[in-house]
């Protein structure tokens, strides 16, 4: 079941969520002070607004409290970010995500009610690392102290395997959330899907297991 995302600030990170979020099937709003950007991404999300989220009725005109996620992605502005992201658990909205520019502005976020703070400079240095030090990883993502999600390109011993015969949650306690080829992308695959060239797969487990599965 597909939930509901409200996404405030269309910058490079924030447009960046909102396409992905539409990509796999979540209902997004997108909400940016610049009629620009909101332009832009007109044709490509189902929704999106020229508004000024720092206003408490704005937020309520849009049907905020009916969002399951709202993602506050306004770094370049501490003040608004921090102001929306209070707004917003005022409104009821069950999770509320924000980015942060540094860990000050991270500490304030989470104590005005955010439930979890990304710091997107940050993270992308974590990942490059990663990308480095195993040559199939394309993206790495914490979500955890102990456990990640990785999309990692399917190597070639893998070709032309079913998820059974590859048995990879036995052989290294991961699951594969999703196999993408090209532009599609097949989510719960299950245990008959087969690994084709080219494929990506999307895992999750313990980053011990992971580490031992990409070397």
């Amino acid at each position: 079941m597909s939930k509901q995302f409200v996404v405030i600030g269309l910058g490079r990170f924030g447009s960046s969520v909102a396409l992905t979020l539409s990509q796999l099937g979540e209902e997004v709003l997108g909400m940016d002070l610049d009629e620009d950007r909101v332009q832009a991404l007109s044709e490509k999300l189902l929704h999106v607004v020229a508004a000024d989220a720092t206003d408490p009725a704005v937020l309520e005109s849009v049907g905020v409290r009916n969002f399951d996620v709202a993602v506050v992605s306004i770094g370049e502005r501490l003040q608004d970010s921090i102001l929306i992201t209070l707004a917003l658990k005022e409104a009821g909205i069950p999770r509320v995500v924000a980015k942060a520019v540094n860990d000050i502005h991270g500490r304030v976020l989470i104590k005005v009610g955010a439930d979890r703070v990304f710091y997107p400079e940050r993270d992308m240095g974590v990942r490059a690392a990663h990308s480095l030090v195993g040559s199939n990883i394309i993206d790495y993502i914490e979500f955890g102290a102990d456990y990640s999600i990785m999309e990692i390109n399917a190597p070639e011993r893998f070709y032309g395997k079913s998820l059974a015969n590859l048995a990879l949650r036995a052989q290294y306690g991961i699951t594969v959330l999703a196999i993408k080829k090209g532009t599609s992308l097949q989510t719960a695959p299950r245990a008959e899907d087969l690994v084709e060239p080219g494929s990506v797969l999307v895992v999750m487990g313990h980053n011990n297991d992971l580490r031992k599965f990409t070397q």
